[in-house]
């Protein structure tokens, strides 16, 4: 039974079956399970699961990082940036010089009052004065900026994909 269809508006869909969802559910709780481990959890082989997780990361599925504690490591400025731009057709330039901002953690073209929403983390606020005072304005384009700081962060987190068998 496969849990997601391709539909018409995607062609690159990807169908993903319950064992495929259950290997990502396992991968989110630890990304450094072994595919023995996995196994033994879902009752099937170690090398069902390897190449099963092989198939998920080349179809860009899934991506196994390690996702670091960012206060931790040392960035303390942690942004949330609404973007208007003008004229509308330089959307997509400002997005794609953005996209090569290091310090860019989420990038999206949105609907509504602003047209770009980017999550920025920085240094400290000497860092993050030059990212939204120097380099964001002066990008073509940028026609207004609204800045929300994240000041303590509660949850963190991957979609619970348990949510997706759930009826409609």
């Amino acid at each position: 039974m496969s849990l997601t269809q391709p539909t018409n508006t995607n062609e690159n869909a990807v169908v993903l079956d319950e064992l495929d969802f259950a290997i990502l559910g396992q991968l989110q709780e630890d990304g450094r399970r072994s595919f023995t481990d996995m196994a033994e959890n879902l009752k099937t082989s170690a090398s069902t699961i390897r190449s099963r997780a092989s198939k998920l990361i080349e179809d860009k599925t899934i991506q196994i990082v390690g996702r670091v504690n960012t206060a931790r490591v040392g960035f303390h400025a942690y942004v949330h940036i609404k973007i208007s731009v003008r004229p509308a057709n330089l959307i997509e330039s400002v997005a794609a010089q953005l996209q090569e901002f290091r310090e860019v953690s989420f990038l999206a073209v949105t609907s509504g009052d602003f047209d770009i929403q980017v999550d920025v983390m920085c240094r400290d606020n000497n860092h993050l004065l030059e990212v939204i005072n120097q380099r964001i304005p002066n990008i073509e384009g940028v026609f207004q900026t609204k800045t929300d700081m994240y000041i303590k962060i509660l949850k963190y987190s991957q979609p619970d994909l348990g949510l997706l068998n759930q009826p409609k």
